[in-house]
């Protein structure tokens, strides 16, 4: 009887969607029919534009507020749907939201002025407010949220697990980056005329690497265009090839997890502190998580010169993502100051690293499908150079991840789900590491990657710059 219901309820609910569809898909054919456009006059009678006018109309202001919102929920709504769906128990997940926002992203660059509904969501390119929004605030809140989230998750057993395994760690990094930045040499050296700013593009795509993306465009005197289009056609991949490497790996090896869940705790167990004497501002613990936050904020804020230019030339800082990771695994490893408690209950971290994963995956996405859209237009031979950045993005993520994984397996000795988590995090891959999660089906895989992301971040950007400087 209760599978009966719930049945029900879910045609109900599909029946309601396509109605509500239907209904606005009629009404903007209808605006389009019926209405037209006129033009825009000055002062002068000159002609300056033209507004469309007439059709159907609803009293609804299409602010830019309510086009952001819109396009946030709708994609998240879709991306999670098509992340659900399981191919012989591989998913997406929550990249699912990327690559909905990747296509939405290319969608709103279409030309939509004859439909009322859909042209509030026309953008031209990466500096409309539209784009900045998604990619700025959002995109970074997201990052905050999830990162901030991982290293409260992983501070408690992070220590114990680094001192145990803290040379393994720094050789995987090593050796993911190295392999990384071999093939984008090679690829330079086939490819003259596309310019080592291309491929360092391509490179820090691959590798989902902001800082390293930043990098290369600061140390660029020319072509800097191009390491835009190039990070925008591997990112994609960068992120789709590490979410599905680290589910395929454990059923290629047939691994049982309940065993790899043991091996993972051997060695990282930690004394379990009873914090319930200690002072908590609140019970979801946004008082302790908001000051992990703001420290870890100004720790990445630091900048440190990498030339003799000082500070107007290239430097080298933490940046968001590795100050907040830092600073948050710090408070979740002490757990208190004084009689404060610092504590964060799992369901809130849980919750927080979930939807800030979306949030940015969902900004990353859509400005990648902007300026995708722009950057190859701007090309003579688009075709070219998306066949060869795409193909060259593909080997910069694979050969890193599948040398890095049997190095670690065979001559490490690496338990599955420490070497997998250290490879996202020397593949710098934030989304793959909350793939690897939901596999693992525990949040202690946060460790490895926390333990190899620093010292691969800190490649990626010198491997980017100096591509770019001494080739």
């Amino acid at each position: 009887m209760e599978n009966t219901q719930k049945k029900s309820l879910k045609w109900l609910w599909i029946t309601i969607a396509l109605v509500v569809v239907a209904a606005i898909a009629v009404w903007c054919v209808i605006s389009a029919c019926n209405g037209k456009y006129v033009d825009v006059k000055n002062e002068l009678g000159e002609v300056v534009g033209k507004k469309w006018v007439g059709g159907v109309t609803l009293p609804i202001n299409f602010s830019a507020t309510f086009a952001m919102f819109a396009l946030l929920f709708v994609i998240m709504a879709l991306g999670y749907l098509i992340g659900g769906i399981e191919i012989k128990g591989v998913s997406l997940g929550t990249a699912g939201v990327f690559l909905v926002a990747i296509l939405f992203g290319w969608l709103c660059t279409l030309d939509f002025g004859s439909v009322p509904l859909l042209n509030a969501f026309h953008v031209n390119s990466v500096d409309d407010a539209l784009v900045k929004n998604l990619k700025g605030p959002i995109q970074n809140i997201g990052l905050i949220l999830f990162v901030g989230s991982v290293g409260f998750i992983a501070g408690p057993r992070f220590f114990k697990d680094l001192a145990k395994n803290f040379k393994t760690y720094i050789v995987i990094g090593v050796i993911v980056i190295i392999s990384g930045t071999a093939v984008a040499v090679v690829c330079t050296l086939l490819t003259p005329d596309y310019g080592p700013e291309y491929w360092a593009g391509i490179l820090s795509g691959a590798l989902t690497s902001t800082p390293g993306f930043s990098a290369a465009q600061d140390a660029a005197t020319e072509n800097v265009a191009r390491i835009t289009l190039g990070h925008a056609i591997a990112y994609p991949f960068g992120v789709i090839g590490v979410v599905l490497f680290v589910q395929l790996m454990p059923k290629f090896l047939k691994s049982d997890m309940n065993h790899e869940r043991s091996l993972l705790k051997i060695g990282a167990d930690e004394e379990k502190k009873d914090f319930s004497k200690f002072f908590m501002p609140d019970q979801l613990g946004f008082t302790a998580f908001g000051l992990a936050i703001v420290a870890g904020l100004l720790l990445g804020a630091i900048k440190i010169p990498l030339t003799g230019a000082g500070y107007g030339g290239p430097c080298f800082s933490l940046g968001t993502t590795g100050g907040v990771l830092i600073m948050t695994l710090v408070f979740g490893h002490f757990g208190h100051i004084g009689k404060l408690s610092l504590q964060v209950p799992h369901e809130t971290l849980k919750a927080l690293k979930e939807f800030g994963l979306a949030l940015f995956l969902l900004g990353a996405g859509f400005e990648g499908g902007v300026s995708l859209v722009g950057e190859i237009s701007a090309q003579s031979d688009p075709g070219a150079f998306v066949a060869w950045g795409f193909v060259g993005g593909a080997l910069m993520t694979l050969v890193p991840m599948v040398v890095g994984f049997f190095m670690a397996k065979y001559l490490m000795k690496l338990p599955l789900l420490n070497n997998l988590g250290s490879i996202t995090g020397g593949m710098t891959s934030t989304p793959a590491l909350g793939t690897l999660c939901k596999t693992a089906g525990t949040d202690d895989v946060a460790g490895a990657y926390a333990s190899t992301y620093p010292i691969a971040l800190v490649l990626i950007v010198l491997a980017c710059q100096l591509m770019i400087t001494l080739m």
